[in-house]
C-alpha cells in the first residue's frame, strides 16, 4: 500500500524506513536538503540503523516537498511533525499537526486515515475530530530513543493504538509485521487514553532522572560516595540497575516539554509530584553551576552539547542552560562540538566554538562534560562530570 509520512525527524524517518521495506512510502518534509539526502539514501540524522538501512536495504522510499504528491492515494498518513512547547501559551504548539490534517482533508483523492505520532496534549485528537468533522484520525504514541529510533521500531517495547476500528488494527499489524521482535504487546484504547500514556511514560522517565540526580546532589553536599549509594539502592529488583547514571539534568526532544505539558493538563486536578519533577530539573542545573563555580574557573570548556553518546541532538540539553548561567556569573565559556562547523568567527549563541580538540583542552581551565569519552581522558584532572557509570 502507499503510506505517507509527514515530518522526517527521528520518529518520521525511522517509520518511513521501517515501513518502506514492504510498502510504498512517501516522506514529506519542508527542508529541501533533508529531502535530497533521503532520496540519495543518506540519513539527515545520526541513527546507526537508519544509516545502515538506507545504505543497504532495497527500500521503496521517496522523499518530497510536495504534500499533494505525498498524500494523494495514500491509505495512511502518519503525522510526525514537531510540537514544541510554547512557554507563553503553556501548551504544545500543535500548528504543524493541524496544518497536515487540513491538507489531507483538502485533497479530493485522499481518503487516508491519519495517524498522529507527534506528541500532543491529552484530548487533542477528540478536539480535531470535532473541529474537522472527521473520524479518520487517531493517535499512536512512539517510544523511541534518539539515535536508536529505528532499532526501537524493530524491537518495540509495546505498540499502542488510540482507536479500535479496522483501520487501527490494520495500522497495528503494519508495525507488528515490520518488527523483528516477536510477540510484541499491542494495546488498543481511546486516543485520549493513548495521549495520556505518552505523557505519563515520559514524565516517569524524567522523574527517574531527577531522582538519581537529587540523590547525587545530596551525596555531594554531604561528602558521600554517590556511586556506592546508587549501587546499593539499585540492587533492589523493584528499582533496578538502569537509568540511574547522574547527569546535569534531563533534556532533549521530549522530556522537558512533555513534563510541562502534563503539568498543564493537570489544571484543576490536585497534584504535587508533577510540578516537583519540572522544578527539580532547574534546581539540579543551579546546583551543578554552583559546584563548577567552586573550582574558580577562568575558562570553562563545554565538551559536547549533546546529551548522550551516539546522538547528534542537543535540543534543550541541560548543558546549554548551564553555559548561560556560567556566563551570567562572568565566566568565559568555549564549546567543543564537532557536529557544528567551526572557524575563527564561528559562534553558537555568542559562545565561541573551538573544534581543534587539543586547542580546546589547552584553553580550558575546567572542562565540563555531561558524558565522558576516551578522547578527554588525558585531561581528566580538568574534567568536571557527574557521569559515574560511563553509560547514558
Amino acid at each position: 500500500m502507499k503510506i505517507a509520512v509527514a515530518g522526517t525527524g527521528y520518529v518520521g524517518l525511522s517509520l518511513a524506513v521501517l515501513l518502506s521495506q514492504e510498502n510504498e512510502v512517501w516522506a514529506l518534509d519542508v527542508v529541501p536538503e533533508k529531502v535530497e539526502m533521503i532520496n540519495q539514501r543518506r540519513s539527515p540524522i545520526a541513527d546507526e540503523y537508519i544509516e545502515k538501512f538506507l545504505a543497504e536495504k532495497d527500500l521503496n522510499l521517496h522523499a518530497t516537498l510536495d504534500y499533494t504528491e505525498a498524500f494523494s492515494g495514500a491509505e495512511f498518513v502518519i503525522i510526525s511533525t514537531p510540537t514544541n512547547y510554547d512557554e507563553e501559551q503553556n501548551f504544545f504548539d500543535t500548528s504543524s499537526v493541524e496544518d497536515v490534517i487540513s491538507k489531507v482533508l483538502s485533497l479530493p483523492d485522499c481518503n487516508a486515515t491519519m495517524v498522529v505520532k507527534s506528541t500532543i496534549p491529552v484530548g487533542f485528537i477528540q478536539r480535531m475530530r470535532e473541529k474537522y468533522q472527521t473520524d479518520r484520525i487517531f493517535f499512536s504514541p512512539e517510544f523511541l530513543r534518539e539515535g536508536k529510533a529505528l532499532y526501537d521500531n524493530l524491537y518495540p517495547s509495546r505498540i499502542i493504538v488510540g482507536d479500535e476500528t479496522p483501520e487501527a488494527h490494520k495500522f497495528a499489524e503494519l508495525l507488528v509485521s515490520a518488527a523483528e521482535k516477536k510477540d510484541v504487546p499491542v494495546l488498543f484504547m481511546s486516543s485520549t487514553e493513548a495521549e495520556a500514556v505518552k505523557l505519563f511514560a515520559n514524565t516517569y522517565l524524567a522523574l527517574r532522572v531527577a531522582y538519581f540526580n537529587e540523590l547525587d546532589t545530596y551525596a555531594l553536599s554531604k561528602g558521600l560516595d554517590t556511586k556506592d549509594i546508587i549501587a546499593g539502592v539499585s540492587l533492589d529488583p523493584r528499582i533496578g540497575d538502569f537509568y540511574n547514571n547522574p547527569s546535569f539534568g534531563y533534556g532533549g526532544y521530549c522530556l522537558p516539554k512533555d513534563t510541562k505539558q502534563l503539568l498543564a493538563n493537570y489544571k484543576d486536578v490536585p497534584q504535587n509530584l508533577i510540578s516537583a519533577i519540572v522544578s527539580a530539573n532547574e534546581t539540579r542545573k543551579e546546583f551543578i553551576v554552583s559546584e563548577i563555580m567552586r573550582l574558580n574557573p577562568e575558562v570553562v570548556g563545554i565538551y559536547r552539547l549533546t546529551m548522550k553518546a551516539g546522538s547528534d541532538n542537543f535540543r534543550s540539553s541541560a548543558i546549554q542552560d548551564i553555559m548561560r548561567m556560567l556566563r551570567a556569573r562572568g565566566v568565559e565559556v568555549i564549546i567543543f562540538e564537532p557536529t557544528l562547523a567551526s572557524d575563527d568567527d564561528m559562534l553558537y549563541e555568542d559562545f565561541p566554538i573551538i573544534n581543534d580538540l587539543e586547542a580546546f583542552k589547552e584553553n580550558s581551565s575546567v572542562i565540563v562534560a555531561n558524558r565522558l569519552e576516551p578522547e578527554i581522558s588525558d585531561v581528566s584532572d580538568k574534567v568536571y562530570t557527574r557521569d559515574l557509570f560511563s553509560r547514558d
